[in-house]
């Protein structure tokens, strides 16, 4: 899926500033990282808020078109209302083609209800990770990994290591091989494997 932002540059800056964009219906930003210096930018509020509820749109390298000049960024963080549906400030970084990245990817857990341990003995699926963190070249980053789940018994767990990453995708440095992603336990009680797993993650 592809995205394409505009944006404008943004001159004036503080407190004041900001208020008075979000007022007009505008999220402050900024993109940095690369060989260029951070540039202050502002993005319309709606067409933002609304992009930031598609998965995708977190684990996608993004286009911003800023000043008629296009260039790709990864969404690195975002600052929200306590409790409105409002978004106060949004920062972009700028991803190198020859460059590997580091991006959160989300897990897509498939064949769940068909699983020997839920299907024939009434177990748990257990979800311990909902993402990864890997590392690769902008071009092949995933819009998300897939687990599958299809011949997954009670008590038996989907570690870290075992994940089947797209061609140029690793696991991040910091990421555990053994850590368990995700298990089947009996209701009423966890699993061996997935709670070891999840002290190896902690």
């Amino acid at each position: 899926m592809q995205f394409e932002i505009i944006a404008q540059a943004r001159t004036l800056q503080g407190s004041g500033a900001s208020r008075r964009l979000r007022a007009a219906g505008k999220v402050p930003g900024i993109i940095y990282g690369g060989e260029a210096t951070p540039q202050a930018i502002e993005v319309d509020h709606n067409t933002l808020l609304l992009s930031l509820k598609k998965e995708a749109f977190h684990s996608s390298i993004l286009t911003i078109v800023l000043d008629g000049k296009k260039q790709q960024v990864l969404l690195r963080d975002t600052q929200v209302h306590a409790y409105k549906p409002l978004v106060l400030h949004v920062d972009f970084q700028r991803v190198d083609a020859t460059h590997e990245l580091h991006a959160k990817v989300p897990l897509h857990f498939v064949n769940e209800e068909t699983a020997p341990g839920v299907k024939l003995n009434g177990g748990l699926v257990n979800h311990v990770m909902t993402e990864v963190d890997v590392q690769c070249l902008a071009n092949d980053l995933p819009a998300f990994i897939e687990v599958d789940l299809g011949a997954l018994k009670v008590g038996e767990s989907i570690h870290l290591g075992e994940l089947k990453l797209p061609k140029g995708v690793k696991l991040g440095h910091h990421s555990v091989a053994e850590a368990v992603v995700v298990g089947i336990v009996s209701k009423g009680g966890s699993s061996e494997a997935t709670e070891e797993g999840e002290a190896a993650a902690e």
